[in-house]
């Protein structure tokens, strides 16, 4: 005999983990390209930018939307903190102003944006995480569970604190 016998799960054109078709055929290999050249995910961008911008903040802020929607990106959320002190001098600026974006972005655009930010003058630091969604939706879960058990005990949210002082004046 001299011909091959297939191992279990091992056929022509197909791969060994399963049903899945092999990649060497080409209408499947850009399928599978064009699958993840669309997935986008959510990143979370906080920017510092040089604190003689603050009161024209707007033209550096639109530049670095532009620079997101241009990587095929789209800003969902934007929260300016202001005017802060830094924890150590950055670029010889003791403070920066703060502005965080949650973006949409297509995972192979981030290290364009990164090396745009890089580039541009306004901006003194940044720093680009993917945030973990599930921890997230954990932790709200959990608020709202703790929110929900106050309100059947009768307590306003904010009173913890103060029955823990009245419990300790008990005490004495």
């Amino acid at each position: 005999m001299n011909a091959r016998t297939a191992r279990p799960g091992e056929e022509q054109g197909h791969s060994t983990l399963g049903d899945e078709p092999s990649v060497s055929d080409p209408k499947n290999a850009d399928e599978q390209a064009s699958t993840v050249r669309k997935s986008v995910n959510q990143y979370e961008v906080a920017v510092l930018y040089h604190p003689d911008l603050e009161i024209d903040l707007d033209k550096a802020e639109s530049k670095v939307k532009k620079l997101f929607t241009d990587n095929g990106g789209k800003v969902v959320k934007t929260d300016n903190w202001g005017k802060r002190k830094l924890a150590y001098p950055i670029k010889k600026q003791e403070h920066a102003v703060y502005v965080f974006y949650t973006v949409d972005m297509p995972g192979e655009n981030v290290r364009k944006a990164e090396r745009e930010l890089n580039i541009t003058e306004e901006v003194i630091r940044f720093l680009i995480v993917k945030p973990d969604l599930k921890a997230i939706a954990k932790a709200e879960a959990a608020k709202a569970e703790k929110a929900k058990k106050a309100t059947e005990r009768g307590d306003t949210p904010g009173s913890e604190s103060q029955n823990e002082e009245k419990d300790d004046n008990t005490e004495e």
